[in-house]
């Protein structure tokens, strides 16, 4: 595996550092799960899904991985963490900015003994100002960082963005930052400092609508529930039967659209002559899109659609994708070694290559005995 070789220290809780861990192990680090005497991570409890007593939503992501029962709160089991860290590249943890510090396990003095160690923190509002040891879930972030705001129908209530996006794209950007600093390591042999956290990755995910804020003075407003703020017509539409997105993002997908739709005369009218006049009648043209797509069927639609190269797609549940050729083409679910269950992999192909099967999540303390430290 790509990864083989590098080992991986992860101190994480429920999803941001595990989900990073989760993505070293299936690049082929091996990634040792420090977890507290207790019950470990609390994501082993984590519903609503299980199989048995197995719970999926930390198969998911600790699958691959070996499991240490650490105490951290105590000299002995601070000293055992810092054998492990004698041994490994990178060290990563999702611990509340001032726990790391009151336990001795801050970067500076990490560091200070394992000067070659990438140490990998992320937080909730970041490791400074005045909310760096607040708090902070998914749901808070997404409503902080205005996320929530600028997601929903305009007509409804704001609403949260139905995953955990801001966790899982930190988790992101924790790997990123730690690949380029291994990169680093490489020139000079000397370790890094990564930090990031879930406010910054919910601000980024806002970016667009903060920089027009900022250069523009533009107040973000929400949209049709699947529209977007700077292209039309870019959302779901009804049909007879069912609803359909269709992207035609560009002048020239336009004009395609409107004469597959037999109103050729739409492209050539003066309030939809580009993309900036659209958006100045989004609702009238939106009007004259859907009153066509009414009469006809999704199915009749979609084929129409791609005969003249305009992107488009039904809207799939998740049992609908589970269906499609396309899901298992892509070898995203894997099986998972030893378990009655598939999971969804890394989204990465190398060579041609998904990757073996997946590994299980350890049991609480199953590599206690095993795990080398020095």
């Amino acid at each position: 595996m790509i990864l083989s070789g590098v080992r991986v220290v992860e101190l994480g809780q429920i999803l941001s550092a595990p989900f990073a861990g989760a993505v070293f192990a299936d690049l082929g680090a091996e990634v040792i799960k420090v977890e507290k005497p207790d019950g470990g991570d609390d994501g082993r409890q984590m519903g609503p899904a299980y199989v048995g007593d197995l719970s999926l939503t930390f198969q998911e992501y600790n699958r691959g991985k070996k499991s240490v029962i650490v105490d951290i709160k105590t000299e002995s089991g601070r000293e055992h963490l810092h054998r492990l860290l004698a041994n490994v590249d990178i060290f990563i943890h999702n611990l509340r900015p001032d726990v790391p510090e009151k336990f001795g396990i801050d970067p500076e003095t990490i560091r200070a003994r394992h000067p070659h160690l990438i140490y990998a923190e992320i937080s909730g509002f970041g490791h400074k100002g005045p909310m760096r040891i607040e708090p902070a879930f998914e749901p808070l972030i997404q409503a902080y960082s205005g996320l929530i705001s600028i997601n929903g129908d305009p007509d409804g209530p704001p609403s949260r963005i139905g995953i955990s996006a801001v966790d899982l794209g930190t988790a992101m950007w924790c790997v990123i930052g730690c690949l380029a600093a291994l990169r680093k390591r490489e020139k000079t042999g000397q370790g890094q400092v990564v930090r990031t956290s879930l406010f910054e990755t919910g601000v980024a995910w806002a970016a667009q609508r903060l920089n027009a804020l900022v250069n523009a003075g533009m107040t973000p407003t929400r949209e049709a529930a699947s529209g977007h703020p700077g292209i039309v017509p870019y959302q779901l539409f009804d049909t007879f039967d069912h609803p359909i997105f269709i992207a035609a993002g560009t002048s020239s997908l336009f004009v395609k659209l409107c004469r597959m739709l037999d109103h050729p005369e739409w492209a050539e009218d003066e309030r939809f002559a580009d993309n900036r006049a659209r958006l100045k009648h989004r609702p009238e043209l939106i009007g004259l899109i859907q009153g066509e797509l009414r009469i006809r069927t999704r199915d009749d639609w979609l084929a129409a659609l791609k005969a003249v190269g305009v992107p488009c797609s039904p809207l799939n549940t998740i049992a609908d994708l589970l269906e499609t050729e396309q899901l298992e083409a892509q070898e995203l679910l894997r099986p998972v070694e030893g378990l009655p269950i598939r999971l969804v992999a890394t989204p990465i192909w190398f060579d041609g290559e998904r990757g073996p099967e997946l590994q299980r999540a350890p049991e609480l303390g199953e590599h206690n005995d095993i795990v080398s430290a020095p």
